[in-house]
């Protein structure tokens, strides 16, 4: 399907790459709905551009910082779009990609719409592991992603094309496992299936056609500085001058905290970047190093 569906625009009418960067209105496609959707948005707010509030109905909207227009489409159709040349870039489930088979090239992980493709069998099944699903009968809605990471691990089965609920499948004697995705599992218990392990880890990312232009090139990198920031946290601390060396030691991160001399003797105010994910059980080890005041901001922008 996606083959009949491609070359929507003759290649006459493609525009040409703009000289410079945002010389013209930059499109992008965004999914008009779902769970990706207001994590889209959020990040184009994030990243100061400004996006309109759309409506219920809206299927565009424009940013009022910069020169971008955006579009909502089907999540599973805006890889096409990117190919085609219809918008310049969008954001859709890195699943989505590979089940499309467009060619494209992926700029950026956005760090959001995180969930996994797992093969999975109902609860009483002999099966163990996504080795004993070979010559079995699977039942998926991803058939290309599917049988792409299957291949990779050796595995042969007999795929039975479905949509709408493929959880429902096993019990309906369908087929004996399934290939879906999954973000809490959820679903697959609440069904009476259990998972057989992950098979492709995916999450929303940012697309552009195989040959970028300058303003998707641009854009990147402004959504990459939102994208690292949120996963860090700025610390700022008091301490002995004495305690410096061992909290220096405790910070993660390759570079060095910054150490500013406070008013009162031997006193010091200690700056840091560090990951989210790591506070914590960074704060007690501070404490015990002689830290005080602690505080930790988010950061709004990273640009390394």
């Amino acid at each position: 399907m996606a083959e009949a569906r491609r070359g929507r625009l003759p290649a006459g009418a493609r525009q040409a790459a703009p000289a410079a960067p945002f010389e013209e209105p930059l499109k992008i496609a965004i999914p008009a709905k779902g769970r990706l959707r207001e994590p889209a948005v959020g990040l184009l707010h994030d990243a100061g551009l400004g996006p309109e509030e759309p409506g219920e109905r809206a299927l565009a909207f424009p940013c009022r910082n910069a020169p971008v227009e955006v579009l909502l489409v089907r999540a599973a159709d805006i890889p096409e779009y990117v190919q085609d040349g219809v918008v310049d870039c969008g954001i859709t489930g890195a699943d989505l990609v590979l089940e499309r088979g467009a060619r494209v090239s992926e700029l950026l992980r956005l760090g959001f719409g995180a969930c996994t493709l797992e093969a999975a069998v109902l609860a009483e099944s002999d099966a163990s592991d996504v080795d004993d699903l070979r010559g079995r009968r699977v039942a998926t809605a991803y058939p290309r992603l599917a049988r792409a990471m299957l291949g990779e691990r050796g595995v042969d089965v007999d795929f039975v094309d479905v949509t709408g609920s493929v959880e429902i499948a096993p019990r309906l004697g369908l087929c004996e496992a399934i290939v879906d995705l999954v973000s809490s599992g959820n679903t697959l218990r609440t069904n009476g299936l259990r998972s057989l392990g992950v098979l492709f880890s995916s999450e929303a990312v940012l697309i552009a056609g195989e040959d970028p232009d300058a303003a998707a090139l641009r854009l990147a990198p402004v959504l990459r500085s939102v994208v690292d920031a949120r996963a860090m946290r700025y610390l700022m601390l008091n301490a002995p001058e004495s305690a410096v060396e061992e909290i220096a030691e405790i910070v993660p991160g390759s570079r060095a905290p910054t150490i500013v001399p406070l008013a009162e003797q031997g006193m010091v105010a200690v700056h840091a970047l560090v990951p989210a994910a790591d506070v914590w059980h960074l704060l007690p080890r501070l404490e015990e190093a002689g830290a005080s005041s602690i505080l930790l901001v988010p950061v709004e922008r990273l640009l390394a």
